[in-house]
């Protein structure tokens, strides 16, 4: 599966602020942007579509930023690649010819597709977020 940068990038400022979700206060664009080096204005178009499906809230003023509306567990990889790519691949059934080998081959990427999309469903950002912590306290240097 191919994602494009812009499905990539909302899954990391999802994930970010999934690992933000306990803080009382919302995350700040920066704070989303600089760890995961997505270009700013990239990512207000991202975080304007997300907040659009319901993913993420916005807070105003000095104090403001965004938080995920919902709950890490209830977001799937799956959510926000559709939500930000649309269907992932062609329905390989508009795909090609009409001759056997082609008939075959649409089998193979119709399972292809539905291999990757029921992956992608059973992964959540709360389990993505436990990974995260666990490899940066696996990071974590002392002296």
């Amino acid at each position: 599966m191919k994602l494009s940068a812009k499905a990539e990038y909302a899954c990391l400022a999802v994930l970010e602020l999934a690992l933000r979700h306990d803080r009382s206060e919302p995350a700040r664009l920066v704070e989303i942007a600089a760890p995961n080096a997505i270009p700013e204005r990239f990512l207000v178009q991202i975080l304007l579509q997300l907040k659009g499906a319901g993913f993420v809230s916005s807070v105003r003023g000095a104090a403001g930023g965004y938080r995920l509306a919902v709950e890490p567990h209830e977001i799937s990889v799956w959510d926000i690649v559709q939500n930000v790519e649309g269907p992932t691949a062609p329905a390989a059934d508009e795909a090609g010819g009409a001759g056997p080998g082609w008939r075959v081959l649409r089998k193979v990427w119709n399972e292809t597709n539905r291999i990757e999309q029921e992956h992608l469903q059973q992964i959540d950002f709360a389990h993505l977020a436990e990974v995260a912590r666990a490899q940066n306290a696996n990071n974590m240097y002392y002296i």
